[in-house]
């Protein structure tokens, strides 16, 4: 088995002052102030005797195949990583740069296009700085709990569901974290993953944020030094306990509940592990036996990639034409609006253009299909498995697949490798709401995504 070497890098991508932020459909104002944390895209390049891996986490809502692409193009342009080994994941924060709702920005747009431009760059700068770090690392994994998020598909007693509270609906709490050391037994990357919707700041906030995802990551790096990233769980159904707010101070303290249980976990992960011998006695009140305790260095760390495409199935949607005049009208609307209308006015607006311009998108993106290629992407890193695929998966899949897996630690991931669609399990479809209506995908498509998830899972661990 191959050694395995470990590198990482950053860059700092906060948005200038007066770059449109957010995107909410109850947002009333486009420009944000400035940030009230940093944000950042951090890297990990992983690399053994035969193939290198990158993992990207960016703190940004996420980007449309567009982007996408031009992201992970930079990226292996820039450092020679084939495309379907490097994995390009967003903590989803809502309260970053608005990068996927460009239509309806009237104010700022040269500003958020200038900062998309940059990003491809940037972004690809991080990993570069990542392989110029490398060094022999070694592994470790385990697992807590934190109890900020909750179901979020709240039933009301007219029958609709909203997006709410549910204390009674499935809800994963679990924290898992991954440490690499150096041979020093320093860190040099952390990994948090776990599953909640970073929606503690709302529309009503003003400034960008990387919401509980980056003070989280701040703490861990604190407490353990290194770096630190986080990789966004299955979260479609999953919000936090207290959300959608404009107290900010929710969100750092969010964030350090779940950065002290990462970096508690983390410490105590015995990267190198020791095993006691007896040395001797020792005459004192009592009798006291004395150990050394010597170092067993344990085999690398096996690294594997698999990246393949699912053909999920896809709702019946209507012609683009008449959803494209609607949207259209309805962004003139509330543009005519945020020169002479009332605060109310321009909130129900915003939301009308918004809901609008889903369906549109909708329209235009799977009119006339039955399917779409969906990416599946498996990296396995020793006894871990990091397995994700684009969009918002509900966390019954991620509990299914967990508890099919034969890795003792298995990382399942939306919001990887571009797109925004929620996949729903089959028993949500019957009760509708806002992940169900929006989602482009028929009944089924979650199952074809558990058994190809464990399919996929069976051959890392079989070739490890």
């Amino acid at each position: 088995m191959h050694e395995l070497l470990a590198g990482t890098g950053r860059s700092d991508i906060t948005p200038a002052p007066g770059t449109p932020q957010g995107g909410w459909g109850a947002q009333t104002h486009q420009r944000g102030l400035g940030a009230d944390l940093p944000l950042y895209a951090t890297a990990l390049v992983l690399r053994d005797g035969r193939q290198t891996v990158a993992i990207v986490d960016v703190d940004s809502i996420g980007f449309d195949p567009e982007w996408t692409t031009r992201i992970l193009d930079a990226v292996s342009t820039l450092t020679g990583i084939p495309l379907e080994k490097i994995r390009l994941s967003c903590t989803h924060t809502h309260s970053g740069p608005n990068t996927f709702r460009i239509p309806v920005i009237t104010e700022g747009r040269d500003l958020i296009l200038q900062y998309l431009n940059g990003l491809p760059l940037q972004i690809a700068g991080a990993v570069w700085q990542a392989q110029q770090n490398l060094r022999l690392v070694r592994v470790g994994a385990a697992t807590g709990t934190c109890d900020i998020n909750m179901n979020r598909r709240q039933q009301l007693p007219d029958g609709r569901v909203v997006v709410g509270r549910n204390p009674n609906g499935p809800v994963d709490h679990t924290v898992r974290v991954v440490r690499l050391d150096g041979l020093d037994e320093h860190p040099v990357a952390t990994i948090i993953h776990y599953a909640c919707h970073p929606t503690t700041v709302g529309w009503h906030a003003k400034v960008a944020t990387p919401d509980y995802p980056g003070m989280a990551k701040r703490v861990v790096e604190e407490q353990l030094g290194g770096t630190c990233l986080f990789l966004q769980g299955a979260t479609g159904n999953i919000g936090p306990r207290m959300g959608f707010t404009g107290d900010l101070n929710i969100y750092r303290r969010f964030g350090r509940l779940l950065g002290l249980e990462a970096a508690k976990l983390a410490l105590g992960i015995d990267t190198l592990p020791r095993e006691p011998k007896l040395v001797g006695l020792q005459e004192s009140g009592t009798t006291i036996a004395l150990f050394e305790d010597v170092p067993v260095e344990p085999p690398p760390a096996a690294l594997d990639v698999r990246s393949r495409f699912l053909q999920l199935p896809l709702k019946p949607f209507p012609p683009p034409e008449e959803a494209e005049v609607e949207a259209a009208a309805l962004r003139e609307r509330l543009a005519q609006l945020r020169q002479e209308g009332t605060e109310a006015e321009i909130r129900d607006a915003t939301a009308m253009a918004t809901q609008a311009g889903m369906r549109a998108d909708r329209a235009r993106l799977y009119h006339g299909r039955t399917h779409i290629d969906w990416q599946l992407q498996g990296i396995r890193i020793g006894p871990v498995a990091l397995v994700c695929i684009p969009g918002e998966p509900f966390i019954e899949i991620s509990q299914e697949i967990s508890a099919g897996s034969p890795f003792p630690y298995t990382l399942f991931s939306g919001y990887s490798n571009g797109g925004f669609s929620y996949l729903p399990v089959r028993s949500a479809y019957p009760a509708g709401g806002y992940e169900v209506e929006t989602s482009p995908f028929a009944p089924g498509a979650a199952e074809i995504v558990v058994e190809q998830s464990l399919r996929m899972l069976n051959e890392l661990w079989s070739e490890g």
